[in-house]
């Protein structure tokens, strides 16, 4: 063998392995960016069916499903991460107060609606924490205090 047709064969493997892990890189990349879009359209379907039904609870100011899609993604984000749970009951009740610090915070009559983004988002989410949810938020006492 020459050394000619020697350093052709090594040229040419070399030449076979770049490719292939060339092929092999874009075979990752298409697998990830598909698997992106189809997050992505899964995010979207939820999003425009939350927004359906906070239209249909007679929600004038609704966000885009866009912005939707973002926050919550495929899976409700932290809203459904222990909804029912102990610290998020904690955390409800802290925000559902006069404002006040210390010995004069207390607890407030809310306006019945403001819970229902809440309600809404888990029955599309998770539904299955919305019967324990609704409990809890049916503990609270509540008056349309807000008007239209």
């Amino acid at each position: 063998m020459s050394s000619h047709s020697v350093r052709t064969a090594r040229q040419n493997r070399v030449v076979y392995w770049v490719a292939i892990g060339l092929l092999a890189v874009l075979v990752v990349i298409a697998l990830v960016s598909f698997r992106g879009a189809r997050g992505e359209a899964a995010a979207a379907d939820k999003a425009e069916e939350l927004v359906l039904v906070l239209q249909e609870a007679g929600v004038e100011r609704l966000p885009s499903t866009q912005r939707v899609a973002d926050v919550l993604g495929v899976d409700g984000g932290a809203v459904c991460d222990d909804p029912a749970g102990g610290l998020r009951r904690s955390t409800l009740h802290l925000m559902l107060t006069n404002g006040a610090a210390g010995p004069g915070m207390r607890p407030v009559i809310t306006d019945s609606r403001l819970l229902q983004g809440q309600v809404a988002i888990v029955s599309v989410y998770c539904p299955e924490y919305l019967e324990e949810v609704q409990a809890q938020i049916d503990e609270l006492r509540t008056a349309d205090v807000a008007g239209d």
